[in-house]
């Protein structure tokens, strides 16, 4: 499935439990900028592309599409715990390349 910048952004604000008001306030914009967005209606300025990704933690190019993958932070995860996001990672890969 192909996600337009809009859908990134209204998926990593739902993802993070976080309404449009509460992102446009951590933002400093308007809520309406950012329903916008969502709706396709206007872009984000590159200065906000840049504030997007350092709030969810996600790179530029993954917003603006330029690669497939996102990113995710393991700071803070044990040795024990970043071996099991790769097994679970690597688990869901096998399964979609069975279905294909």
């Amino acid at each position: 499935m192909v996600y337009d910048i809009g859908d990134k952004i209204k998926n990593l604000r739902e993802r993070n439990n976080m309404t449009q008001t509460e992102m446009a306030k951590k933002l400093g914009i308007t809520r309406s900028s950012v329903n916008g967005w969502e709706m396709g209606i206007s872009a984000p300025s590159t200065q906000s592309i840049v504030e997007l990704s350092k709030l969810f933690d996600v790179s530029t190019d993954y917003l603006l599409g330029a690669e497939k993958t996102a990113t995710i932070s393991i700071s803070g995860l044990s040795n024990k715990d970043i071996e099991l996001i790769h097994t679970i990672i690597s688990h869901l890969r096998n399964i979609n390349n069975q279905s294909e």
